[in-house]
């Protein structure tokens, strides 16, 4: 019970903060910019491929790891974008959405006693993930706009650190990891003979720069884990389709914590998802990108003109923002606040530190949304000084 207490303690709340504020959305009727799920639909090939498959009867268990079709379109998907060879039986591992994917393959490499370095502000389950492991999470210092302070995050690695979790595109700072910093990151694994962990979700949703799996860098491929899928890529969060790609030496232990916390992901989702992967092509990806950088921009101005500060994000769909000059409330009441007066929900920024009063100013938000409810939150928000 004490590990279960302390990771529910890790951010000062009892439950998801982001969820949490999902359902004060619904409960003050406010436009939801908290959690990341699209408003809009996602491709018809997918809809289609996935009312055809429980059509023709795939609702049963696919295999524990992963359906074949699935894992083989991962593979030349890798390949194809990347040029990083992978073996769909002994690499590959379809998970419960990239949430249980991070645990499972953490679960699966850390030990008790280990250190698991994590870069903050952060997505609300590394914490937490790392606890859940008996490891410590030591915290590296990273803000939006910042680049890496190589000297700091060598400090942060020492004779028991097991990993390093990398988010990139980054969700929350919308930080995209350039190839210098992948290398000094790189070099710090291969020194200390650690894992790097990247959670790679968002990786066709940038604006700048380019995505670099570091799995692909010399030395790299044996010691990273890649968690990817593809609620973002294709607009599909309910669908809980997550991937892992892990050396052939860890795949196994990856498994076996797949198989006993969830035993599969939805078999004719897979099937669906397989179809996306096979189909569509660089137009479409290159739509992604495009439709997101407008959904931002219509966000940034709004919220720059509100009176809050940030600056675009160069990846992913969310924006962190400084609220001081607006409020000297708390991020958690001003995000209630926000959300119960003016209609519009964000995330308080304390669920991103390890310590809640680092985030004590900020709020963040979510920009996957259609351009109407975009300019919809935005008017509400020019309300925010009166």
């Amino acid at each position: 019970m004490t590990k279960i207490r302390t990771a529910r303690r890790t951010h000062g709340f009892t439950e998801s903060v982001i969820r949490g504020m999902t359902r004060l959305a619904t409960e003050h009727g406010a436009i939801n910019l908290a959690q990341g799920f699209p408003n809009f639909p996602c491709p018809e090939i997918l809809k289609e491929a996935a009312a055809r498959a429980i059509r023709d009867d795939v609702n049963q268990y696919a295999v524990t790891w992963g359906a074949a079709r699935l894992r083989n379109a991962l593979a030349a998907k890798y390949q194809e974008w990347y040029n990083l060879p992978v073996n769909p039986n002994t690499q590959v591992t379809v998970t419960c959405g990239a949430t249980e994917a991070m645990a499972s393959a953490l679960l699966g490499v850390v030990d008790p006693g280990d250190e698991v370095v994590v870069f903050e502000p952060f997505y609300e389950n590394y914490g937490p993930d790392a606890i859940l492991c008996d490891a410590r999470p030591v915290f590296v210092p990273m803000a939006a706009g910042q680049s890496l302070d190589l000297d700091r995050l060598s400090a942060a690695f020492g004779p028991k650190t097991r990993a390093i979790i990398i988010c990139t595109p980054n969700n929350p700072t919308g930080h995209v990891f350039s190839r210098r910093e992948l290398e000094a990151i790189a070099e710090l694994c291969r020194r200390h003979d650690a894992f790097a962990v990247t959670d790679e979700i968002y990786e066709h949703i940038y604006y700048e720069g380019e995505h670099i799996p570091i799995a692909t860098l010399p030395g790299m491929a044996d010691r990273t884990i890649t968690i990817s899928g593809a609620s973002k890529t294709f607009s599909v969060t309910g669908w809980r389709i997550g991937t892992i790609i892990s050396p052939p030496d860890v795949t196994d232990a990856i498994r076996k914590v797949h198989d006993f916390l969830t035993v599969g992901a939805p078999a004719p989702l897979q099937e669906a998802i397989a179809v996306g992967m096979e189909t569509l092509g660089d137009d479409y990806y290159e739509g992604l990108a495009r439709d997101y950088r407008r959904r931002r921009d219509i966000l940034c101005a709004g919220l720059i003109k509100a009176g809050f500060t940030c600056r675009p994000p160069d990846g992913a769909y969310y924006v962190m923002t400084d609220f001081s000059s607006l409020s000297t409330l708390p991020d958690d009441e001003f995000a209630k606040w926000l959300t119960a007066e003016h209609g519009v929900a964000p995330v308080p920024g304390s669920s991103f530190y390890s310590r809640p009063e680092l985030g004590r100013t900020q709020v963040r938000f979510a920009f996957c949304k259609t351009d109407d409810m975009l300019q919809q939150a935005v008017d509400r928000l020019q309300r925010v000084r009166d």
